[in-house]
């Protein structure tokens, strides 16, 4: 008899570069769209990779799953890509087995976060994992350690003041305007560039800190922009006429995400002295705009040097947070041991009722049995035994290994336990 075993741990790779050593051009040259995205999960599953998903943001560009060795996932996301292969290599970090596991977790409660404590990420793993598992790429441990990282999100969100106060790019934004335009509330003419999740994001947050209401929006599809517009009292373009819009503008903020930079020199010729922060990963603002004397531009680096009094709050939390990681992380990972336990107890029961099975069919030469009550009696036996297994090796958590090793040798059921 011959069952699968589940995969082995030390085979759960994570591979991927974020903002702690690389800026946000080099970063925007591993960033994955989702045509990307696709395409690399359909690459994955021709090479027979089952089970993993990409988590592509501003800040970092990671790929977990399993794979014989890391660099198989590397080389994936780097084919994918289109920054030098070599250079991420260079600059990749890679972690295995458990550690990989926590990595997640850290990753998913903000921890690992530019900004401390960013509850965004929780959202951007959720969708990630979603795409993949829909392109058939999410297989049973991922799935799991997924719903527990954001389970763990949620608690630590609820339970601790790691994501208290609002610290996120998008806040970040609202904190650089009001040092750089402290009159942004008087005759400042603001468009907004692109109204995905981080430009309404940032929107609210102008309107809500600032009391700013003279921001108009423009969007490549202009329902989008109208449709915002309408629900918060603000003005809109259409893309057609972006480049007036630009001409005309104090600050500009750029959320737009494109593959290639949306704004270019060619619009700020002849305008007046212009603040542009570039929302975007890669970069939406041509770099040559950051070469004119009347244009100054900021970028998502730039504001995650924007000091916040509440950060120095989360990191007294930081503690809390790592706790409540742990206690999770110990019960998926028992979860992962019970289950390799349960393939090995399984083939045991199949085996036994194969014997069972033998057992009554001899006996049906006998004219004296009672078939059914011969029938009902040894399948409860059955289910005892097993019963009596799980048990021992649930209570005996520092022997199950040993326990399931010497049931699996002694009932010959095949499966490879080590």
């Amino acid at each position: 008899m011959q069952v699968n075993q589940p995969k082995d741990i030390s085979h759960f790779h994570i591979v991927g570069i974020n903002y702690k050593k690389t800026d946000a051009a080099i970063r925007g040259l591993y960033a994955i769209n989702q045509d990307q995205y696709q395409q690399l999960l359909a690459t994955a599953r021709e090479a027979g990779l089952t089970d993993l998903f990409v988590l592509s943001t501003c800040n970092r560009t990671e790929i977990y799953g399993f794979a014989t060795e890391a660099a198989v996932l590397r080389d994936l996301l780097c084919n994918a890509a289109s920054g030098n292969p070599q250079v991420f290599a260079e600059l990749a970090y890679q972690r295995s087995g458990e550690d990989a596991v926590r990595h997640l977790y850290q990753v998913g409660t903000g921890l690992d976060s530019q900004i401390l404590g960013d509850y965004e990420i929780i959202g951007q793993i959720k969708g990630a994992a979603k795409f993949a598992k829909a392109h058939g790429s999410i297989g049973t441990f991922l799935e799991r350690l997924v719903n527990s990282v954001l389970q763990v999100s949620k608690l630590i969100k609820n339970e601790t003041g790691l994501s208290s106060g609002t610290v996120s790019v998008a806040f970040a934004a609202v904190r650089m305007l009001e040092k750089k335009v402290p009159d942004i509330c008087h005759n400042k003419n603001i468009v907004l560039l692109g109204v995905g999740k981080i430009g309404r994001n940032t929107c609210k947050n102008m309107m809500e800190y600032l009391g700013v209401r003279n921001i108009t929006l423009i969007n490549r599809t202009t329902a989008v922009a109208e449709e915002f517009a309408g629900q918060h009292g603000l003005q809109y373009t259409p893309y057609e006429q972006m480049d007036a819009t630009l001409q005309q503008a104090d600050v500009i903020l750029v959320a737009t995400n494109a593959p290639q930079p949306t704004i270019l020199p060619a619009h700020m010729e002849g305008a007046g002295r212009k603040l542009i922060i570039d929302l975007s990963i890669p970069f939406n603002v041509a770099p040559e705009v950051r070469e004119l004397e009347h244009v100054e531009v900021i970028n998502v680096d730039d504001l995650s040097k924007v000091q916040d009094e509440t950060l120095q709050m989360r990191l007294s939390e930081v503690p809390k947070a790592m706790s409540i990681i742990d206690e999770h992380m110990e019960e998926f990972l028992y979860w992962f041991k019970m289950r390799k336990h349960a393939v090995v107890l399984k083939a045991v029961k199949e085996k036994l009722t194969e014997i069972h099975a033998r057992e009554i069919k001899e006996q049906k030469n006998g004219a004296q049995y009672n078939l059914e009550d011969l029938e009902e009696v040894s399948s409860r036996i059955i289910q005892k035994m097993i019963n009596l297994m799980a048990g021992k090796v649930r209570r005996e958590t520092d022997k199950g290994d040993d326990y399931i090793a010497m049931i699996s040798d002694i009932f010959e059921t095949g499966v490879n336990h080590e």
